[in-house]
C-alpha cells in the first residue's frame, strides 16, 4: 500500500525536533545524545525520590513480591543493559541483524553480570544484601552514560548504526515506568500526578477502511520493538468506539448491578481468576459503589499511599482484561481491536478520541505478523523471558507515567490478563 494512502497512517514527518517527540525513533546523534542525558537524568532523580520517600515511610528496603523489584538493582541493570549492548558489544553496528550473542569485551565493573544480568540473578536474589549502594550504582549509572555517549559520537548515522543507542533510550523509558509503578505498588509517594479528566464525548462512527498494522524494520523507518515489527493489512468494517476510555463513574454501575457476582458477566477463565482472587474492585481500589443519593458514582482508591477520592470522570485504570472484558460483556459492547483503537488514534482525534492517559486492553492477543523479526537482544535469552505469543493480551497508548517520546500511535506492548498493577483501562465499540 503507497504512503498516505486512504486508511493509512501518514507517512512519516521526518527527523524530530525535540528530545520529546515520538519521532526519536528516528533520532540522530546530536538529539539522541541529549536525549539519554535526560534519560539518566530522569532515572537517578527517580532513585532521589525513592531514597526520600523509603525514608520516609520507615522502609530499609523494598519488600519482594511477583510485581516488585529492588529501584537499586532495577536502576544499575538500566547501565549494565546500555554497556551490554553498546560499550561491550563489539557486533553493535550490524544494528538488528547483529547476533543474539555477539562477542562481548569486559565490563566497567568486574561485578556487573554477577549484579545486574537478569539470567545470572533470579527474581529472588535481586533482594540479596551484596548488591552495591546506591552511590556506587549511581556512579555506576554515570560511567556507563558517558562510554555510551561518546562511542555514540563515532556511530554510524543510519538505523543500524543508531540501533542499539535507540533501543538503550527506550528501554531506559520504559524501565522508569516500571519505577513509577512500583512506587504505586509500594504506596510510596514520588510526586507523580494523574492528567486531569479530560471532557466525556460520544461514541464516534468510525467508516469501513483497509488499515495496515504495524512497522516495516527497513533502513529509513527507525528504530521498532520486535513486537511492532511485520506487518499486517486488514479490512476493518464502519465501527463504533468509545470516544475515551471507560470513566469510573461507568464501572461503578458494573459493581452496584452485581457484575463482581454474576457469572454470567464473566469468560469461564475470566471467572477462574475471580474466584482465585476474591477481588471485589479493581487493584488499589478501597470503596466503590454509589455515592450518596445516588448520585453519580464514588471510589475511594489509594494513589501512591494516599486514600483519594478519584472524580467519576477519570479514567478507571488498574484494571485486569478480564474485569475489562467483563465490564464489556456486561454493557452489551466489546473491547475494541488493535485495528480499530489504531485507527480511531490517527483519524478521530480531532472528533474528540482521546488516548494517552492510560495503557489500554484491546481484544487482541499478542501475534506475530507477516515480516516479524525478533530482536537480538531479547532473542539471545539474555532479557527478561516474555510470554509466548497468544498468551499475552495486548496493550495500545501509553500511562500518564510514561516519557511523552513512548506516546505513539503505533506502540505495541503486550501483558498477561492477570497484570494490573499497571495504570491501564480500557475501551470498548459496539457489537
Amino acid at each position: 500500500m503507497p504512503p498516505n494512502q486512504p486508511g493509512q497512517a501518514p507517512a512519516a514527518s521526518g527527523i524530530p525536533t525535540s528530545i520529546d517527540s515520538p519521532e526519536m525513533r528516528r533520532a540522530g546523534r546530536e538529539l539522541l545524545s541529549l536525549a539519554l542525558i535526560d534519560a539518566r537524568n530522569h532515572t537517578l532523580h527517580l532513585l532521589g525520590l525513592y531514597e526520600q520517600a523509603m525514608e520516609k515511610a520507615g522502609l530499609v528496603q523494598v519488600p519482594q513480591g511477583p510485581q516488585l523489584m529492588p529501584p537499586a538493582w532495577l536502576a544499575g541493570h538500566i547501565g549494565w543493559f546500555a554497556e551490554w549492548w553498546i560499550a561491550r558489544n563489539t557486533q553493535r553496528a550490524f544494528g538488528i541483524d547483529c547476533p543474539a550473542r555477539p562477542t562481548r569485551l569486559a565490563a566497567i565493573e568486574p561485578m556487573a553480570d554477577a549484579w545486574w544480568n537478569p539470567v545470572q540473578r533470579s527474581p529472588h536474589q535481586r533482594w540479596s544484601p551484596d548488591l552495591p549502594d546506591l552511590a556506587a550504582t549511581k556512579a555506576y549509572l554515570l560511567e556507563t552514560l558517558e562510554s555510551t555517549l561518546e562511542l555514540l559520537e563515532r556511530a554510524a548515522e543510519t538505523d543500524a548504526g543508531l540501533y542499539f543507542y535507540r533501543l538503550a533510550l527506550f528501554h531506559e523509558d520504559l524501565r522508569g515506568e516500571q519505577l513509577i509503578v512500583m512506587a504505586q505498588t509500594l504506596g510510596l509517594s514520588l510526586g507523580a500526578e494523574l492528567p486531569p479528566p479530560g471532557a466525556t464525548r460520544d461514541p464516534l462512527l468510525m467508516p469501513a477502511t483497509r488499515w495496515r498494522l504495524g512497522l516495516d524494520a527497513r533502513e529509513g523507518s527507525g528504530f521498532a520493538f520486535a513486537q511492532e515489527c511485520g506487518a499486517l493489512e486488514e479490512n476493518v468494517p464502519e465501527f463504533e468506539i468509545d470516544a475515551q476510555p471507560v470513566t469510573w463513574q461507568q464501572f461503578v454501575e458494573f459493581v452496584d448491578d452485581g457484575g463482581y457476582d454474576r457469572e454470567e458477566m464473566w469468560s469461564p477463565a475470566g471467572w477462574a481468576w475471580l474466584q482465585a482472587e476474591g477481588r471485589r474492585a479493581p487493584r488499589h481500589v478501597e470503596q466503590i459503589g454509589a455515592a450518596h443519593q445516588g448520585i453519580g458514582g464514588s471510589v475511594l482508591q489509594r494513589r501512591f499511599g494516599v486514600a483519594t477520592r478519584a472524580a467519576g470522570q477519570q479514567s478507571a485504570m488498574h484494571v485486569s482484561w478480564w474485569e475489562a472484558d467483563a465490564w464489556a460483556r456486561w454493557a452489551g459492547r466489546r473491547l475494541a481491536t488493535e485495528a480499530e483503537w489504531e485507527i480511531a488514534a490517527h483519524g478521530a482525534a480531532r472528533r474528540g478520541f482521546r488516548w494517552g492517559e492510560v495503557q489500554e486492553w484491546t481484544a487482541g492477543t499478542l501475534r506475530a505478523w507477516p515480516g516479524f523479526k525478533t530482536d537480538p537482544w531479547s532473542a539471545g535469552g539474555e532479557f527478561d523471558p516474555q510470554p509466548a505469543f497468544g498468551q499475552a493480551r495486548v496493550l495500545r497508548g501509553a500511562s500518564f507515567a510514561t516519557r511523552a517520546r513512548l506516546r505513539s500511535m503505533r506502540w505495541r506492548g503486550f501483558a498477561l490478563p492477570a497484570r494490573d498493577e499497571m495504570f491501564v483501562g480500557f475501551r470498548t465499540c459496539a457489537i
